[in-house]
């Protein structure tokens, strides 16, 4: 706390925000990166009936979100309460169709919009282009054409008394119960893991990418009990800050906040651990079809992470560690989606004969 203190003396509350949004995506980065961390991918291995490497690294690195940020909330060192995500009213109608794009985009553009970053980092130009297209119909459904689409269908069903719904809170649960719940978790995910023989490397980096979202949360907690001004709690998210991290490099009245450091930080992230594992190399688009199925992918989930109120990360693993009721509903949506999109396009494909 002293040394965030001497910081923000130094340079000031928004660059300090800046600042821990960048240490936080630089962790992402690299523990994304090395672990292969993709809900895309896990929900494809589980529709084909496998529970394999990938959906253990989603689960684990879901459940050391849930088990950190819910052990600080314990110590005090955090209160989900005052997230952004939960002190603001959440939207079921967004959750739930917002979540099925979301689900579908990430299925054709073979990745979400994470793990578009991640990638990108590596030199994949597929990612960088899609990406792109992520961001920019995600400002659009921000505060340009689309917007009044989103909050059209984001107002159908809204959840009641001003704020998110508090799962935790709502059934009953002790707060203890949400640590309880995210080591249990944890252990399932490591049993998948052992019997898929999944290397302690692996199980270290997916760690790392819950811890990230934990680091997040703490960290702009931190900033706002200091900061004379409201200051946002947020984490790991790639939706929103996407849109304003473009904004910040195309207009010149931007002011930095954690957002600005989040994307650019795990860009550099994923970039570093690339590099040094000599991973580093450029791909492009297979051809047309490939580019025009990714590109139809981006654009969906930028549209339906707006509309739920994040990405897969930002509902999956972020909210999802302080138990915000919409993320949650998002979350399963997005498996529903991409799930049905794996079965009636990418299986289908692969059935039908040569």
């Amino acid at each position: 706390m002293d040394l965030l203190l001497s910081i923000v003396e130094r340079i000031g509350e928004s660059p300090t925000a800046a600042l821990l949004g960048l240490m936080t995506g630089m962790i992402f980065g690299i523990a994304a990166q090395r672990s292969r961390f993709c809900l895309r991918a896990a929900t494809v291995e589980f529709a084909r009936g496998r529970m394999g490497d990938r959906v253990s690294v989603w689960l684990l690195t879901f459940s050391t979100a849930v088990v950190w940020v819910q052990a600080a909330e314990l110590l005090g060192w955090m209160r989900g309460a005052d997230a952004r995500i939960m002190a603001v009213p959440g939207s079921w109608s967004g959750a739930v169709i917002g979540g099925l794009l979301f689900g579908i985009g990430m299925v054709l553009a073979r990745g979400c919009s994470g793990r578009l970053l991640v990638l990108a980092a590596t030199g994949n130009l597929r990612s960088v282009i899609s990406g792109l297209v992520f961001a920019v119909v995600a400002q659009m459904s921000l505060a340009g054409w689309l917007a009044p689409t989103r909050d059209m269908l984001a107002g159908l069903w809204i959840t009641s008394g001003g704020q998110n719904m508090d799962l935790l809170a709502t059934l009953g649960v002790p707060q203890a119960g949400g640590l309880i719940f995210g080591i249990a978790v944890a252990v399932l995910a490591l049993v998948i893991s052992l019997r898929n023989r999944i290397s302690a490397r692996t199980l270290v980096f997916a760690s790392g990418v819950g811890f990230a979202v934990a680091v997040g949360w703490v960290s702009t907690f931190s900033l706002a009990q200091m900061s004379f001004e409201p200051l946002q709690i947020e984490s790991a998210t790639f939706t929103g800050p996407s849109a304003n991290t473009l904004m910040f490099f195309l207009v010149s009245d931007t002011v930095l906040e954690f957002d600005i450091g989040l994307v650019p930080g795990v860009f550099l992230g994923s970039f570093i651990a690339s590099w040094l594992a000599g991973e580093f190399r450029f791909q492009g688009f297979e051809d047309e079809a490939n580019m025009r199925r990714a590109l139809t992918g981006a654009a969906l989930m930028g549209f339906g992470g707006m509309l739920a109120g994040g990405c897969a990360i930002g509902n999956g693993v972020t909210g999802g560690s302080i138990f915000v009721g919409t993320a949650w509903v998002a979350l399963f949506c997005m498996w529903l989606g991409a799930m049905a999109t794996d079965l009636l396009v990418d299986q289908r494909r692969v059935a039908q004969p040569a």
